[in-house]
C-alpha cells in the first residue's frame, strides 16, 4: 500500500506538502526522538517546491510555511546525500531546495572554563547541537568581500548558520591558541579549539 502512496502522488499538486506531512508523521508515530531517517533508503521520487532560505524560513510554492509545526516536522526528516537535500520517509525520498545551510543557529549558552567549555547551540527548528569533535565549528569568508559566514554541524551532515548576533556574542568570548605553527584566534568547545581567523589579521 505504501508503494501505490508513493507512485500517485503528484508533487506538483498544491497539496502534495500536507500530504507529504501525513506520509512523515505516519513514519514518525510512536517513536521517540528524531526518526532514522540514516538508515532509510527509499526511491527517489522527484522534486518538491519546497525551499530553506539563507535565514531558515521554509517557503512553499513561493509562499512561507507558517506553521512551525509543518516546519519541525519536515525538518525532522531532512537529509543530505551527495550535496543534495531531500526529505526521506521508509518509502519515499523527495528532493527540496537550500540556500546555504539547512538550520540556522539562533542562541548559544556557554558551560564551563578552559578545556572544560562547551558551547551549546539551539537552532531555529529546536535542535540542541553541542560543538565538539562530532560536531565542529567552521567559518567560510567571502573571497571578495572578508565577511564572514559562520557554520555548526548540528547532524549527520547538516549544518546551522550561526546567526549574525550569536556570532558577535562568540566573538567576545574567542581566544588565541596555536594551529599548526600559526597563531589564530578562534573557539574553544568540547575540548577542541576551532580556528576562525589567524591572529595577525586582527592586528591588522
Amino acid at each position: 500500500m505504501n508503494d501505490e502512496v508513493t507512485k500517485s502522488r503528484d508533487l506538483s499538486d498544491p497539496g502534495a506538502a500536507d500530504s507529504l506531512a501525513k506520509a512523515v508523521a505516519a513514519a514518525r508515530k510512536g517513536s521517540k526522538g528524531l526518526p532514522p531517517v540514516h538508515l532509510w533508503d527509499p526511491p527517489y521520487c522527484g522534486d518538491l517546491d519546497i525551499r530553506i532560505g539563507r535565514d531558515g524560513k521554509w517557503w512553499y510554492l513561493g509562499t512561507p510555511i507558517g506553521r512551525l509545526e509543518l516546519v519541525n516536522l519536515f525538518a525532522s526528516v531532512l537529509k543530505l546525500e551527495d550535496g543534495k537535500y531531500f526529505l526521506v520517509t521508509p518509502v519515499e525520498k523527495i528532493g527540496i531546495t537550500v540556500d546555504d545551510a539547512p538550520f540556522v543557529a539562533v542562541d548559544f549558552e556557554v558551560s564551563g572554563e578552559g578545556e572544560a567549555k562547551v558551547l551549546t547551540f539551539e537552532t531555529n527548528v529546536g535542535d540542541l547541537t553541542v560543538a565538539g569533535p562530532e560536531n565542529p565549528i567552521r567559518v567560510v569568508r567571502d573571497p571578495e568581500t572578508g565577511e564572514p559566514s559562520p557554520y555548526v554541524h548540528v547532524r549527520r551532515g547538516l549544518e546551522a548558520l550561526i546567526d549574525r548576533k550569536s556570532y558577535y556574542r562568540l566573538v567576545d568570548i574567542g581566544e588565541h591558541d596555536e594551529v599548526e605553527g600559526e597563531r589564530w584566534f578562534g573557539l574553544r568547545s568540547g575540548g577542541v579549539f576551532f580556528p576562525i581567523i589567524p591572529s595577525v589579521e586582527m592586528e591588522v
